[in-house]
């Protein structure tokens, strides 16, 4: 007797211990667990202690309530312009209603995944390729809302919705490849052309203002030039003026600018002026009259050796006169001169 009821009080103590046990729930943060009792629902379990009772309620599995991360691999879709392009979409979504996640939908990832297939083929079947690929933001947009009005029945919201990769079949991508390259080529063609152009323009600019500058300086070196020769002509003629010269040295300057008036290698006629005789019989003069004038004076060595290099002049400057006459006749020119009055 003693032997069965000690198995009794055990077998009662242990059935305590478990009702005790399965009668609390610990529910971690930010999770949820929904509770039948005979079938039906009960209650949904908050984060934290919470007593059931044993073998009346049911506690069905952890549900999370954290935003949940999903991705859609490779869903086939037809744009407008007939093209199949395969598109990988990332979608993020959270629990706010573990009752209606748990009731109402029995699989929401899995409905969430074919809900997003179907707005992905409503939305990208009204937009051509070239659209398609450009307006990522406009597509994530139109997703969200549609999923978000979808999914609220369900107890959940559809926070973000990201296309993770669009790809076109390889015929078109080959194509949009040629296509960009030739869009390169024609930018690196345009940029060589405006480079060169700029070159271009930048050099005649540089020539023109080298011309305008060699301009400015010729005419700058013409104007000093020109003033420097006509100051050195008044500085000559007012010399001349200041020294008041005889006939006698405006002769003999006419004779040493005769050699010159013959230079010219064209020259076939050679008018020699009356005025050379003249000018020949003035210097002349001029010499001969400075030896009577040397021996009246005192008359000694230097002053008789004076007089006659005086006359030795005279006379060479009338030989020299008979030469070049003479010279210029035998070389074939024609000689004349004026009849004097």
């Amino acid at each position: 007797m003693v032997l069965a009821e000690i198995i009794i009080a055990a077998v009662v103590a242990i059935f305590v211990v478990i009702t005790v046990v399965r009668s609390i729930r610990i529910v971690p943060q930010a999770r949820a667990r929904n509770v039948e009792r005979l079938g039906r629902y009960r209650k949904t379990l908050e984060p934290g202690m919470n007593f059931v009772i044993p073998m009346i309620d049911r506690v069905k599995p952890i549900i999370d309530l954290r935003e949940q991360v999903v991705s859609f691999n490779g869903a086939p879709v037809i744009t407008e312009d007939n093209l199949v392009v395969l598109i990988d979409t990332v979608l993020f979504f959270q629990v706010t209603d573990p009752r209606a996640a748990d009731y109402e939908i029995v699989n929401y990832i899995q409905a969430i995944e074919q809900i997003t297939a179907t707005m992905l083929r409503s939305v990208i079947g009204s937009m051509d390729l070239e659209q398609t690929l450009t307006s990522r933001d406009k597509i994530n947009a139109l997703l969200r809302g549609v999923l978000d009005d979808a999914s609220g029945k369900w107890g959940i919201r559809v926070t973000r919705v990201e296309i993770k990769a669009i790809d076109p079949p390889q015929s078109i991508k080959d194509a949009m490849e040629k296509q960009m390259r030739a869009e390169r080529d024609k930018r690196a063609a345009i940029l060589g052309a405006e480079g060169q152009r700029q070159s271009q323009i930048l050099t005649a600019e540089g020539d023109k203002q080298a011309a305008v500058l060699r301009a400015e300086g010729n005419r700058t070196a013409a104007i000093l030039k020109a003033e420097g020769q006509a100051r050195a002509i008044d500085e000559v003629f007012q010399s001349v003026h200041r020294n008041d010269p005889d006939p006698k040295l405006l002769a003999y300057q006419y004779l040493q600018m005769l050699p010159q008036l013959a230079q010219g290698p064209g020259n076939t006629f050679w008018v020699i002026p009356s005025e050379v005789t003249s000018a020949l019989q003035d210097v002349s003069r001029a010499f001969t009259q400075a030896l009577p004038k040397s021996s009246a004076t005192r008359e000694t060595s230097s002053d008789v050796l004076a007089a006659h290099a005086a006359a030795d002049a005279a006379q060479a400057a009338q030989a020299a006169a008979d030469a070049l006459e003479g010279a210029a006749e035998a070389d074939g020119y024609q000689t004349a001169s004026p009849s004097r009055p």
